[in-house]
């Protein structure tokens, strides 16, 4: 992927909160060789403007409105199979984890880190590498020892996305909009998501994602 005449490597910031943009976009380009050259402010937006930018990394966060991080990262990794994502989130959950790097994402570092985790993170992606913060790899190995069906297991990218937009009360209509699918789609991916679930009802649903801390962080307009 391109980078810019004078030999930065470029990065794009995804996060719907501007103040966060800056806050990371000034520690970032305090490192010699990484420039910003474009931000998004949701998954659509990323969408567009990676197609566009082409830049060398995509820093992108989750917990955003419309399209979440991981459907962004499964279209811009569709488009761009060498595209280099971070994912740079409040979200501390293994289920988020595992799709985001199961959609593409070559790296997860929680926002609770400290910066020069972030850069350490960043470069490491650069250069080929995956990179996890501790805090993430600690639950990623934690869920391993779960004696249940874990959603992030067993559900698609896609599968995942539209669960956590039923679990945020998108109504059937507006996810088929979001994702640009009809809702006869929507409706056969809710039943086969409770299928794969195990569970019959909405209610067993939403214990299931209560009890994998899914739920709790699912409300994208106010988790960060």
């Amino acid at each position: 992927m391109p980078s810019v005449n004078d030999g930065s490597r470029t990065i794009m910031l995804v996060d719907d909160h501007a103040i966060v943009r800056e806050g990371y976009r000034s520690v970032l380009q305090k490192q010699p060789g990484l420039r910003v050259a474009a931000e998004a402010a949701d998954g659509a937006e990323a969408y567009r403007l990676f197609k566009d930018i082409r830049p060398d990394l995509v820093i992108m966060d989750l917990a955003m409105p419309g399209i979440g991080g991981v459907e962004a990262i499964r279209r811009i990794r569709q488009w761009e199979p060498g595209a280099r994502i971070l994912v740079f989130t409040m979200l501390q959950n293994a289920a988020f984890a595992v799709q985001a790097i199961r959609a593409g994402a070559r790296g997860y570092v929680t926002k609770m880190s400290p910066p020069e985790a972030l850069v350490r993170a960043v470069l490491d992606v650069l250069d080929g590498r995956i990179a996890l913060s501790p805090d993430i790899d600690h639950e990623l190995a934690l869920s391993r020892l779960a004696d249940q069906t874990v959603a992030a297991d067993v559900l698609t990218a896609r599968e995942f996305e539209v669960l956590r937009m039923l679990l945020a009360e998108r109504t059937t209509e507006q996810i088929a909009n979001m994702l640009h699918i009809s809702p006869k789609t929507v409706a056969n991916l809710r039943y086969l998501i409770k299928s794969k679930l195990g569970v019959g009802s909405d209610i067993e649903l939403v214990r299931l994602a209560l009890r994998q801390g899914i739920l709790a962080q699912t409300d994208f307009g106010n988790a960060r």
